[in-house]
């Protein structure tokens, strides 16, 4: 019956096999607020952010920097990159490297790991969050792309990202979910973990016995990773935006195919995490600009967006960089001491927005 169905649905165009785009409505509905937000430092290499409550951590490229004031300090240095981060209740840290190993650390600074998890199954730790019982929860994205190739696994269609929780006191690596259509960040609400199902566009809880269910469904982007909110509830962040013409082209075999063996990655028609640096770009013209100026509602190849969610995980308010903005491909935010921290990783900049800002705007 699946298959009569997934057969239906491509002859009909519905379903799965639909090319429209939810609006950005309700409680998504846009503003400018990440986009006027203060920008509190810049960065060559941004990945993560992570907070024990009193201290912002960063990682850059191969390093970890604190936030101390408006400058950032170096706390520790790898020889590769830093995929995820996490603080720990218990005053440690942990971090992914290059997606493929997670390191457990007694404190941000201390001189070597408590605990390595190591494995030839992990390829793309792109999250990591605390769990129940002294455990890591983990999400890899892709077992067939490597964490730096996020593009080539939607182009792909890919369906095996996998969700890990992580043993801290004895090392064992143990998979609660698997076939997910790229996880990229987690939360734990009680006794499930909210999960980002990217390709999806939904957010998914996986319950203590592996079963999941669907938390927030037909976004209108590509959901990354969560955090919790100081009054309860999430943040959860958003890459890239989704656009009729990237769902055309990712029912398109033929051409989806022809165009990765023949196009440079930097122009494929597919979600960037920023836009417009280039003649060259697949989206451009009048359907972008006019008279010389980028319209608001022109459709998005990047996008910056923030979502508030609830405990049952749905969407209060949202705070956008729309698609005349710059501070695009937002891939992690953390509250603290009553301020947003968010990275836009497209023009790698740390964006601070205090929560009275956001309340204000949203009054208006």
């Amino acid at each position: 019956m699946s298959a009569l169905r997934a057969f239906a649905d491509r002859l009909l165009g519905r379903g799965d096999a639909t090319i429209t785009v939810p609006s950005f409505d309700g409680a998504l509905k846009p503003n400018q607020i990440l986009e006027k937000a203060e920008t509190v430092l810049q960065f060559d290499a941004p990945e993560d952010l992570a907070t024990d409550g009193k201290t912002l951590y960063i990682a850059d490229g191969t390093t970890i920097l604190r936030l101390d004031g408006t400058a950032a300090a170096e706390v520790r240095r790898f020889d590769r990159t830093i995929t995820a981060l996490c603080c720990l209740t218990d005053g440690g840290m942990a971090v992914a490297l290059d997606g493929r190993e997670v390191r457990v650390f007694a404190t941000p600074s201390a001189s070597s790991a408590a605990v390595t998890f190591s494995d030839p199954s992990m390829n793309a730790i792109n999250s990591l969050a605390q769990g129940p019982g002294g455990t890591l929860i983990a999400t890899d994205g892709s077992t067939a792309r490597p964490y730096g190739q996020w593009v080539h696994d939607l182009m792909e269609r890919g369906r095996s990202g996998r969700v890990l929780v992580l043993d801290i006191a004895n090392g064992r690596i143990r998979t609660i979910s698997s076939g997910l259509s790229y996880a990229f960040g987690a939360c734990v609400e009680g006794d499930a973990v909210f999960v980002s199902e990217s390709w999806r566009h939904r957010v998914v809880a996986i319950g203590p016995d592996g079963g999941r269910r669907t938390v927030l469904d037909h976004l209108p982007v590509y959901p990354s990773r969560l955090s919790p909110a100081v009054s309860g509830g999430f943040w959860l962040t958003a890459f890239a935006a989704r656009t009729q013409l990237v769902e055309f082209v990712l029912r398109e075999n033929t051409y989806r195919r022809r165009m990765m063996a023949e196009i440079d990655p930097e122009y494929w028609i597919a979600p960037k995490l920023k836009s417009g640096q280039s003649f060259l770009e697949p989206m451009q013209g009048a359907h972008i600009k006019t008279m010389g100026v980028v319209k608001p509602w022109a459709p998005p190849r990047s996008y910056g967006l923030v979502i508030r969610l609830n405990a049952s995980g749905i969407p209060l308010y949202a705070l956008h960089s729309r698609v005349d903005g710059v501070n695009h491909g937002v891939v992690a935010a953390v509250e603290m001491n009553g301020s947003l921290f968010a990275l836009a990783k497209g023009p790698g900049r740390l964006l601070r927005v205090p929560l009275t800002m956001i309340e204000g705007a949203l009054r208006v």
